[in-house]
């Protein structure tokens, strides 16, 4: 073969080749993108399904049973609620940086006449998944990531809002008892 037709050969592979290697760099790097929106989102329904379902326990429960104490030594169930509200907000401020509107105690929220109620309780219960779905908003798969104090820990934000999301689950399981001895069937999983 001459070297013209050498050097034209050569032209013709780099033309085809390089254009399929950079498509195909392109495309893979497009499931990255795809799979961190994907996390995004998983994260996203997994505390907005956490919120319906615990604004439909508080619902559920009647108006009078929201000072309910199964035993004396125990939170009643608006105080259950509340302190899961209150840990909510504590994760935005650990996680997300946004200071806790209900300041550092809990005990100060939980024992407040004022959210004696049942619809006291449920707007800061609503309130506190706001609060963790906006910051969650505001996330990308590398902010997921990223490693931040949490209770004298340093986490990434991803499992400092698992382990939020399991203690919400927490709680609001102990509440199922709540609602079944007040004869209250608790509100299927949404």
């Amino acid at each position: 073969m001459k070297p013209r037709s050498i050097r034209l050969l050569c032209v013709m592979i780099a033309i085809t080749v390089f254009p399929a290697a950079a498509f195909a760099q392109s495309d893979a790097k497009k499931p990255d993108n795809d799979k961190r929106a994907q996390i995004v989102k998983e994260v996203e329904f997994n505390w907005k399904r956490a919120k319906k379902w615990s604004l439909d326990y508080v619902d559920a429960m009647p108006e009078n049973a929201i000072g309910f104490k199964p035993t004396p030594e125990v939170r009643s169930f608006g105080e259950q609620m509340l302190h899961l509200a209150f840990w909510n907000f504590g994760l935005i401020e650990a996680a997300g940086g946004k200071a806790n509107p209900y300041g550092k105690k809990q005990e100060e929220i939980e024992k407040r006449e004022d959210m004696k109620t049942k619809a006291a309780v449920r707007k800061v219960v609503e309130e506190s998944y706001d609060n963790v779905l906006a910051v969650i908003a505001g996330l990308d798969q590398e902010k997921l990531l990223e490693q931040v104090s949490f209770f004298n820990s340093k986490l990434t934000r991803l499992m400092a809002l698992s382990i939020a999301l399991d203690h919400q689950t927490h709680h609001r399981g102990q509440t199922t008892l709540y609602l079944r001895l007040k004869g209250v069937t608790p509100p299927p999983e949404p």
